[in-house]
């Protein structure tokens, strides 16, 4: 199994936009997302901004899911917080430990305080993945205020 994990190219595109479309229309998503983010995350992380990074997850030279990360200082954790903002794999290539090598690669390319995510309570895959890495949920409720 040779796994490759590398920041998104151009090239990558219509692939990363059939997968985040996939992400979004799962049942454990809790709302659905314009598509017009994702062509700016693409757009926003092809130019290597110090704020956010795409990574493509490739399998044996195929392209079988992708990461996508936040980047940010936080006080309360005394230091760099990356916040792990999604992670897909392809249905068929599920459960062969890709998900776990993705987070050793942020782990060792990202070194941060703090390493935080967000979870549905129904993704139970997920969660059973995130508790084995060494998360523990937080007993904070989010807010969000979106601008137009």
């Amino acid at each position: 199994m040779n796994l490759i994990i590398r920041q998104i190219s151009k090239g990558d595109y219509q692939e990363y936009l059939s997968m985040a479309k996939d992400f979004y229309e799962m049942p454990c998503c809790d709302h659905i997302v314009d598509i017009s983010h994702f062509e700016n995350a693409f757009k926003f992380c092809l130019n290597d901004n110090p704020y956010a990074r795409l990574f493509m997850i490739v399998l044996d030279s195929k392209i079988v899911g992708y990461g996508n990360i936040a980047l940010t200082y936080s006080i309360e954790a005394g230091g760099n917080v990356v916040w792990l903002e999604e992670l897909y794999i392809k249905k068929e290539y599920r459960s062969l430990g890709i998900g776990k090598a993705f987070f050793e690669y942020v782990y060792q390319n990202y070194p941060a305080k703090r390493y935080r995510l967000e979870v549905t309570n129904c993704n139970t895959q997920a969660i059973k993945l995130y508790k084995q890495l060494g998360y523990t949920p937080l007993d904070y409720n989010q807010m969000i205020k979106d601008i137009d």
